[in-house]
């Protein structure tokens, strides 16, 4: 490592804004279209909500395990980014996307045997069981698409081309509202298929995205077909040590997809106009809430980049405080954009019933107070990450979901029979709980060792 390298200066806030706000963007697009989907599927009624919510109960679990893993390879590739070796961005693209697809296809796997049982244990009513699973049927499809998509997205994330998967959901996009409007109401001719018409516009945008995103990889790095070599001289032992190093950081997001999951059945085992509610603020929540946790993200990205450069400990700190600064002020934003949605729920789900809308409103309280503790353990939790510190996030995470937020949700909906507003509230409680652990130990700047190993 040259001194040149090893001397320069932390980056600005500028740079990790460079990084953030395609990530930020990408992500609201992302939750922007299940919240488009819920527009549209909402004047088809509570039921159709609740279908649609059981169904991205489970596709989310499938698309969740992808995302763990992928998070770790960009951990991986922006470690082997900042020391500028070819060999291990490449050995990290192809043994993400080799665990992407194993992932895909033991999901299906599972869904398929267990699905019917898990949605008619679940719904509501037949109905409703029927059409979650004509939905999940065809949302199946955008999980062997999102495999691939995920390890282009984690390569030009962990190399600093953030801008590539905000690209993607411009295609994505229009294409997704396009084919689900016209196949949830059946225009121009075409089969009025419900629920199923989100699914297949969903699966539609994914296609195309993955197709971009695949002809952008080839065209800069040619998949990497001159470079000679695996990382560790050996392919399946570069693997051993990736999934070593990616396990815990897996099992955290993992754990937060399984809770999420778990939480979302619980959910619909309340009342058809408290699941609703919880359908419709959800997409709310991921889509206003990324740009705090987009900047964390960032910051992560960075920070595994400086500590591959081998960065002095005293550039991390003013790096991290230029960055922990902005994300107060993002936590802010995203707290007057709920109160925003709160404001506008009469008129963009009038169609609702008025005990729906209700339950939207008593969330509110919460939403205002949310951002802060969460986009602040954001940055902790990447920066711990970045710097190799896996396991302990890993243990706050599991603790905090099956010790704290899955007990309390069961008890409160199972057992005390609440109201969903002291439901919602958890969210508020789990973040609470892991924000002294998470401080603690970032101010013991353990992390500042890490960089690229093994």
């Amino acid at each position: 490592m040259s001194e040149q390298t090893a001397s320069a200066p932390p980056p600005s806030r500028a740079e990790i804004f460079t990084l953030a706000w395609p990530l930020g963007l990408k992500a609201v697009m992302v939750h922007g279209v299940i919240a488009i989907d819920a527009f549209l599927v909402a004047p088809l009624g509570e039921k159709a909500l609740a279908a649609m919510g059981l169904a991205g109960a489970i596709g989310g679990l499938l698309l969740g395990f992808q995302f763990a893993f992928s998070t770790a390879s960009q951990i991986r590739i922006a470690q082997a980014f900042g020391s500028g070796e070819k060999v291990p961005l490449k050995t990290g693209f192809y043994v993400g996307l080799l665990i992407n697809l194993f992932l895909a296809l033991a999901g299906i796997a599972l869904v398929l045997v267990f699905g019917d049982f898990i949605l008619n244990t679940f719904a509501h009513t037949p109905w409703i069981a029927q059409q979650a699973q004509s939905y999940l049927m065809v949302f199946l499809w955008m999980v062997v698409f999102e495999a691939f998509g995920h390890a282009f997205t984690s390569h030009f994330n962990g190399t600093g081309e953030t801008k590539m998967a905000f690209y993607s959901q411009l295609i994505s996009i229009p294409i997704n509202v396009c084919v689900s409007i016209v196949l949830i109401h059946g225009l121009y001719g075409m089969p009025a298929l419900g629920v199923t018409g989100a699914a297949l516009g969903t699966a539609a945008g994914s296609l195309a995205r993955v197709a971009f995103l695949a002809q952008r990889f080839w065209s800069k790095t040619g998949a990497y077909l001159d470079v000679v070599g695996w990382r560790n001289d050996s392919f399946v032992e570069a693997t051993r040590r990736h999934m070593r190093f990616a396990l815990p950081i897996a099992a955290t997001f993992s754990s937060v997809t399984v809770t999420n999951s778990v939480c979302s059945f619980l959910f619909a085992k309340m009342s058809v106009n408290a699941f609703a509610a919880m359908t419709v603020i959800m997409p709310w929540i991921h889509m206003a809430g990324v740009f705090s946790i987009a900047w964390a993200q960032a910051t992560g990205i960075i920070v595994a980049q400086l500590l591959g450069r081998h960065t002095s400990p005293g550039d991390l700190d003013i790096f991290l405080s230029r960055a922990w600064r902005v994300s107060f002020a993002a936590s802010g934003i995203v707290s007057l954009t709920y109160l925003g949605v709160c404001l506008a729920s009469g008129w963009i789900y009038a169609e609702l019933q008025e005990e729906t809308r209700a339950a939207l409103w008593s969330f509110l309280p919460v939403l205002l107070l949310l951002p802060f503790p969460k986009g602040s353990n954001a940055i902790c939790g990447n920066t711990l990450r970045a710097g190799g510190d896996t396991v302990y996030v890993m243990n706050i995470f599991l603790s905090s979901q099956w010790l704290f937020r899955i007990p309390l949700t069961a008890l409160f909906i199972l057992y005390w029979d609440l109201s969903v507003t002291w439901v919602f509230a958890l969210f508020l409680g789990e973040e609470l709980v892991k924000f002294p652990l998470f401080h603690w130990r970032l101010f013991q700047k353990r992390w500042q060792a890490g960089g690229l190993s093994e």
